[in-house]
This record gives structure tokens, C-alpha cells and sequence, in this order.
């Protein structure tokens, strides 16, 4: 746990002095070199790796609720209901697409779900929800991390480049950058390139996109709960055939607490009650927790693993960033129409 709070404050200390490169980003690739370089990569398999696995999957909870005092409700409302019904466009589209994509090049286990989450909401944070609804074991989101890491960050040097070809003003490469771009971090990276008018713009329709969380691990936990009942109801059929008494399959929640403490943050911050002072200090918070957790999941992707199983993920990801960007950039003529 000390190694992954050490990370997170080099973390904020890089961020800090080139601004171009967001924080989680730098603790994540932190991780990976912390596993992958001879000297700490014993330790991170070794005498560390009970923390580091702690901080990947509950410091992860904690960054979520904290994320929930960057929504304003109002900063929503004000967009107007074409521009949040464009963008929730945008989210169930991708979410769907990616999914489809993830099956098409036959990923594993949960890993369509996982990474559709991540690309269409927010990025390692909704991983991490889907991922405790599920009940998707730790190192199995060691992937999507990765990958929706890898697309974000390529986001940040190559989204700025197409401004100008694409014939975006300010505000239509702000609103673009913030409906397809994964993590929040990386919106703002991506989107300061082109001005404070971009930023604004940017970062509100991202967090319109955060706020699609709540809703959409709420369904996976109501499907999640069917499935588990139906299990059940075949695991009674065959006990009283059998005389067997075998445990029953335990129920995970429809919503999980830190997500249900996400949306009470919203809403405590949409109220206007807090000081200026108190969100920094929350947005402090989310950082050290997420950050933790970023590295901590990190330090769980072995690259000579990551190469032997990961290319055709790899692949998928890019088809998926591609398809998010499209949506994306269809959403903002229509949002100037």
C-alpha cells in the first residue's frame, strides 16, 4: 500500500510539471514497469502483491464514489435535453458496439463487457464498477485497464492533430473530445490543447457520460441477479434428485454500495452546499484512491503475457476506439445542427 501511495504522489508530481500527461495514465504505466522491471517485479509478485491487489480492487470503490463530487446535476440540465439525449446516444451505441466487437474477436470471460464499459462511460472507474457487479476476479481487469489505458492515451496525441483536417472550431472539438474519449483525465489532457473554450465544453459532456454509470450497472446487476437466480433454481432441481446439499450461488447486489456513495456525491455537489475548498478536496481524494488503484492494477500485467494473449484484444480495442470516435464526431454536427 505504501509502494502504490509513493506511486501515486510521483504520479501527481509528473502531471504536474507536463500537464499533457494525466496522472492515472502515469500510474498505471508505473505499475506495468513496476512488474516488469528486474529488482521490483519479484516484489510485486511477491511481499507486495496482497496490497497492491487490495488497492486495485477497493481503493478502486473509493476513487468511484469520489468521482461522483465532479457532477453538477445543473451543468448537465444546462446542456439541454438534445444535446444529453445525443450524448446517451453515444454511450449505449458504443457500449453496444464495443460489446459486439468484443464477441465478434471472441475475448474471453467478461472481457467484452468489461472493455465496453470502460470505453463508453469512463474508462478504468467503470471497469472497476461493472467489474464488482459481476463479481469479475481482479486479475481479469487487468486487461481492459490496459487497453482502455493504451486507447485513451493514444487519444491524447493524435485527437489534437485532426482538429484542424476535421474542421473543428473550439467548442466542436471540446464536445467531440468529451463523447469519445475514455477516462476523464484524458479528456482533460486531450481537450486543453485547443483552449479553455474546448476544455469547458469537453469535461461537461464527459461528465453527462459519467453520470450513465449508475443506470447501466444497475441493469447488468438486475440481469446478474436473474442469472443467479436461475442457477439457483437448478442447483435446488438437482439436489432433490441427488440428496446433495450444495450451496447455493450468493446474489450480488443490483447496485453496489460505492456506486449508490457515487450518486450521493453527485448529489450533495449539485446542491451548491459545498465549498470550493471541499470539492478540491474530494478531487484530491479520488486522485490518490484511483491512482493507488491504477497502479495496483498495473503492476498485475506482465508484458511477455500481455503479448502472448493480448493482440487480439489489442486489435478489437483499436476497431472499438475508432467506432466511439465516429459516434462521436456524428453526435457533434448534430448537436450544431
Amino acid at each position: 500500500m505504501a509502494v502504490a501511495l509513493l506511486a501515486v504522489g510521483v504520479s501527481l508530481l509528473v502531471h504536474a510539471l507536463v500537464p499533457m500527461l494525466p496522472a492515472m495514465t502515469i500510474a498505471v504505466v508505473l505499475g506495468i514497469a513496476a512488474v516488469n522491471v528486474p529488482g521490483t517485479s519479484s516484489l510485486c509478485q511477491g511481499p507486495w502483491r496482497a496490497g497492491l491487489n487490495f488497492a486495485g480492487k477497493h481503493l478502486m470503490r473509493v476513487g468511484i464514489v469520489f468521482l461522483g463530487l465532479k457532477l453538477s446535476l445543473g451543468d448537465i440540465v444546462n446542456l439541454g435535453w438534445v444535446s444529453v439525449l445525443l450524448v446517451a446516444g453515444v454511450v449505449l451505441l458504443s457500449f453496444a458496439g464495443t460489446y459486439a466487437l468484443g464477441k465478434l474477436f471472441r475475448l474471453d470471460g467478461d472481457a467484452p463487457l468489461l472493455i465496453a464499459t470502460g470505453f463508453s462511460i469512463c474508462g478504468a472507474s467503470a471497469i472497476g464498477a461493472m467489474a464488482a457487479v459481476k463479481g469479475t476476479k481482479h486479475e481479469d481487469t487487468v486487461l481492459p485497464v490496459a487497453l482502455v489505458t493504451l486507447c485513451g492515451t493514444l487519444a491524447i496525441g493524435i485527437l489534437p492533430l485532426l482538429m484542424n483536417p476535421l474542421g473543428l472550431n473550439a467548442l466542436e472539438f471540446g464536445q467531440w473530445v468529451g463523447a469519445g474519449v475514455h477516462d476523464v483525465g484524458q479528456v482533460v489532457a486531450t481537450a486543453q490543447t485547443a483552449g479553455a473554450v474546448a476544455l469547458s465544453a469537453a469535461v461537461v459532456i464527459k461528465l453527462t457520460r459519467v453520470i450513465m454509470l449508475a443506470p447501466i450497472v444497475g441493469v447488468a446487476g438486475v440481469l446478474e441477479r436473474k442469472r443467479h437466480t436461475k442457477d439457483r433454481l437448478a442447483q435446488d432441481a438437482r439436489n432433490a434428485l441427488t440428496g446433495e446439499t450444495v450451496a447455493a450461488p450468493r446474489f450480488p447486489p443490483v447496485v453496489p454500495l460505492f456506486v449508490i456513495g457515487f450518486l450521493l456525491m453527485a448529489a450533495l455537489r449539485s446542491t451548491g452546499w459545498l465549498s470550493h475548498g471541499a470539492i478540491e478536496a474530494g478531487a484530491l481524494a479520488q486522485d490518490i484512491a484511483l491512482g493507488a488503484a491504477l497502479f495496483g492494477l498495473g503492476s498485475s500485467v506482465r508484458m511477455s503475457e500481455l503479448f502472448d494473449t493480448g493482440l487480439r484484444a489489442t486489435v478489437m480495442a483499436l476497431c472499438a476506439w475508432a467506432l466511439i470516435a465516429t459516434l462521436a464526431f456524428g453526435a457533434v454536427h448534430l448537436m450544431a445542427a
